[in-house]
């Protein structure tokens, strides 16, 4: 089936959106992604919280309660059938005439949510994949999960164009995140990622590896490291929703370490892998 959720409504995917609702004009809102496993939305409540806390950054009042979201998303996902995938959704500030400042209390938040078919990368998290490096252009507020990504898109773009899997962001000579992950390096049996302030998005996969870390007695640095200590990490790795969890082997032609999956990255991808596998069952 090919349903989508347009305010508190499952109807066809053919609905039309108004041209003048803020997300087309102005990015004026916030989404959230989340993966399906086996028929089940993965981490569906931490996806929740981090939608209202994108709100309150930006003053949106969310339409409905997130339980009730959370509610209608489990719906939409078995009226679509849909058993491994993705559900995108998006809140906007809504449909109103085109001024810079917020609309009126009259004016409503415009809610979207559709899910589309798409595999575990399973065999890239086994063999590991190619990054590039890419100046870090965007706003200083990163954390919020807002709809503005054309620099987020710009970078994938020259991650594609030269056969990588990501591009891994830095401003100056400081590794931030990814166009659409986290990243983390691994060193003398450490993990180092960037702290979660306004630079990068508290990516969930993120927060749930760090989690995983403690059962694995992992250490955890979140802590800024740069461009140099990236390249000669013993490990690379990227995290996201649905990625999961990839190893990075290369970066702008340089070879991480001896360019094969690090042992450390191996136990990670194992948790998680085990992670969605446990909660898929209850």
């Amino acid at each position: 089936m090919n349903k989508m959720l347009f305010n508190d409504q499952i109807m066809d995917r053919d609905t039309l959106v108004d041209i003048e609702d803020r997300a087309y004009q102005f990015g004026d809102g916030i989404y959230e992604v989340i993966g399906v496993y086996n028929g089940k939305p993965l981490m569906l409540d931490e996806h929740m919280e981090r939608l209202e806390r994108s709100a309150r950054e930006i003053r949106l009042t969310l339409p409905e309660s997130t339980s009730e979201l959370k509610r209608k998303l489990e719906e939409l996902v078995s009226v679509n059938e849909l058993e491994e995938g993705i559900i995108y959704m998006q809140v906007s500030r809504g449909i109103a005439s085109r001024e810079h400042y917020f609309p009126g209390e009259n004016v409503q938040p415009v809610t979207v949510a559709y899910t589309r078919e798409e595999e575990r990368m399973t065999d890239v998290e086994d063999r590991g994949a190619k990054a590039v490096l890419v100046e870090d252009i965007r706003w200083l507020r990163c954390d919020i999960k807002t709809l503005n990504l054309l620099p987020n898109a710009m970078a994938k773009q020259e991650a594609v164009e030269n056969n990588a899997i990501e591009a891994i962001l830095h401003r100056g000579e400081t590794v931030t995140e990814a166009s659409a992950s986290n990243v983390f390096i691994v060193k003398n049996g450490e993990l180092y990622t960037h702290p979660a302030n306004n630079y990068i998005l508290n990516g969930i996969t993120r927060k749930k590896i760090i989690q995983l870390c403690d059962s694995l007695n992992i250490k955890v640095n979140e802590e800024t490291y740069s461009v140099d200590d990236l390249l000669q990490a013993d490990e690379v790795f990227v995290s996201a929703t649905k990625l999961d969890v990839v190893p990075i082997l290369n970066v702008d032609d340089h070879t991480i370490a001896d360019g094969t999956p690090g042992e450390v990255t191996k136990r990670i991808v194992e948790a998680f892998r085990s992670l969605y596998q446990q909660d898929v069952k209850n």
